[in-house]
Formats: C-alpha cells, structure tokens, sequence
C-alpha cells in the first residue's frame, strides 16, 4: 500500500479529518430534515452502527430551522447540505451547524460565494467543495474531459477561498463512473494539501454499488488518497457505514466490528456451511469489537484458517473442531456448531471489553 497522502487536519465538530487522523466514515441522513424526529432517531442509529459525521439535507429555511433542536439531541458531528441559495448555508452557521457541504455546480456568484466564507471564517467552520459530475455547468470547459473538468472546477473555488484567507477546506470529486472518480482524485491529490473526501456518487443498490464503491474508494485508498468516505446507497445509511468500515477493514485502515472468514462450500462440504455461515454473521452484527471468526466447511483449508482466526470451526462429518486462538477448545456435534460457536464468540467479546476498561 501506498504511503498516506499528506493533507492539513480539520476539525469538524470533535472529530478530526486529515494529518494523522483515521480515514473517518461518514454518512447522510435519508429522512426529511424537517422532520426533527425522525432525524434525531437516524442520526442515533448512525451513531450506534460506528458513523461518525453526518450529513443532512438543508433544502429551505424550515430544514434550517430544524438544525437547532437536531443538535441538541444529536452526538455527531452535523454537516449542512447547501444547493443552489447561498443564503441557507449563512442560516445554517448561524444555526450551529458543525460544516458545510456547497456545489460550486450550482452556487456560482462570487458575491454569494464570498459571503458564506467570511461567515465560515467567522465562526471557524469548515465547507467542503463537493464537486459532482452530474451538476457540472454545461459551459464550463465544455470541450475538457470529464475527470478535468471535475477537478479544475474544485481548484476554481479553492483559490477563490484561498484568497479570501480561507483554509479550512476540504475537497470531493464525485461521479458514477468509476474511472472517471479514480481519475479524478488522482489528478488532484498533489495539487492541494487539503482533506480529501472520497464517494462513489449515486452507487446504486446495495449488492451492486457496495461492488462499486469497494472497487473504486479501494483503489484510491490503496494509493493513500483519501481522509473520509461516503458509500453512497440506495439503502438504509447503516448499510452505508457496514460497507464502509468493510472497506476500510480490508486494506487494514480501520478494524470496527468482527470480520467473518467463511469457505464458498462445495461437493467436499458435509454440513450446510451456507446456513451456518449466515447465522454465525447474523450473530456478528452485534458484536464491535474487531475478532476474527472463521467458518469452514473441510479439511482441505478449515483446520488452517481455523486455527488463524480468533474463533473458528472447522467443520466435519456430523461433528467439527472448535478453534480459539489457535487452540481446539472442544469437539461438537453437528447439531452443536452454531451454539458452540456463540458462546465462544460471546466470551471473546467480554475478554475484548474488558480489556478495553483495564
């Protein structure tokens, strides 16, 4: 893996972006921001699942007016959404609002534009330049390739700041196209030294877009680009957090949650190692600490990656080992896997947290 790309550290709310800091997972609210509620609640689910800034809608004054009575129940950091008036996002600071995300697609006025920096300024509150390629103006360097346009607009408005001694910046290429995001990001990453973040815009439904965003957010990663993401689903946001913190568990970013190791099945498989499969990880979803449980369905690589992992099984004909740390603790029968694996995994997890508390 390629070395971490160097960016300035921001503060958004108690959590910080950039420098040394862990790349941050982030999400959107789904629900409309006048519904005070309802927002609360998703934010404290978004919570619970291990988010750590969120995003809401900021459509018109009545979604502004909800920000105070949001904040005051909500733990994480809120980002205001600013499209098209300029003057929400000055309601927004004034209405406590931890950051901005503005479209230099859509709030093209330099006198606006001005305007919001020097109220962010005022209150030291960062703005994200989130660019998408879907709201590009049509007669920007219309002839440009897409990846370049991208990225000349976000330059665009950063110097702009910039000269309106402002830093407090963070930056977003967004597209559907997976080459033209990874191009994007790559075009960029040494031009600025400011956070970048990372998403796949609109990628789709969860089977198909977690592919997506996985495919694209992991190249960059890979190359050190990137200090938040967003998988951005058509789903529940909790599902958006779950594929995020998987991505980053894969490259070794982040380690949140169990990670699940289990064998495809095939003809040398003598127990439905799918079905146990599942239910073992249905099991896991509670579980946030980062062990490592592996399901295996032969002897061909069970008793190895068994033996790897912090709990396993490695299956047999009507019985199978049970593995902690490397150890076979006992020997069960078929009827038994699921059960004994629980209560390994259980005591594992109490041995994490109290560990944690010494």
């Amino acid at each position: 893996m390629t070395q971490r790309r160097t960016s300035i550290p921001i503060r958004i709310g108690r959590v910080t972006v950039g420098g040394n800091a862990p790349v941050v997972v982030q999400s959107m609210t789904k629900t409309d921001t006048r519904d005070i509620l309802a927002t609360i609640n998703q934010i404290q689910e978004l919570e619970e699942c291990g988010c750590e800034i969120v995003r809401v809608a900021v459509p018109d004054k009545e979604a502004v007016e909800a920000i105070p009575a949001i904040k005051r129940e909500a733990s994480l950091p809120l980002i205001a959404d600013i499209h098209f008036d300029y003057r929400l996002a000055l309601a927004a600071l004034q209405a406590g609002i931890d950051g901005l995300r503005i479209n230099p697609g859509n709030i093209r006025d330099r006198e606006q534009t001005a305007k919001i920096v020097a109220a962010a300024r005022e209150k030291e509150i960062p703005i994200r330049i989130g660019v998408n390629a879907g709201s590009l103006p049509v007669n920007f360097e219309p002839d440009a390739p897409l990846a370049e346009r991208m990225v000349n607009m976000a330059l665009e408005q950063t110097r702009f700041m910039e000269n309106l001694n402002f830093n407090l910046i963070k930056v977003s290429l967004k597209a559907f196209d997976v080459p033209t995001t990874v191009q994007a990001y790559q075009m960029i990453a040494d031009k600025i030294p400011y956070p970048l973040h990372l998403g796949i815009t609109e990628a789709g439904l969860p089977r198909a877009g977690a592919i997506r965003s996985a495919i694209g957010l992991g190249i960059l990663l890979y190359q050190g680009i990137g200090d938040t993401i967003r998988v951005s689903l058509s789903a529940h946001p909790c599902e958006e957090v779950f594929v995020a913190y998987e991505i980053l568990k894969t490259l070794g970013l982040r380690q949140r949650g169990a990670t699940l190791v289990s064998c495809p099945s095939c003809g040398r498989a003598e127990v439905d190692i799918v079905a146990l499969a599942e239910a073992v990880d249905k099991h896991l979803q509670k579980i946030t600490n980062p062990i490592k449980v592996a399901v295996m369905g032969c002897v061909v690589n069970g008793p190895g990656e068994a033996t790897d992992a912090d709990v396993g099984i490695a299956c047999g004909k009507g019985k199978g080992a049970i593995f902690r740390k490397g150890k076979v603790v006992s020997t069960v029968k078929e009827e038994n896997f699921l059960e004994a694996l629980k209560t390994e995994i259980d005591s594992l997890s109490l041995d994490w947290r109290g560990l944690a508390r010494w």
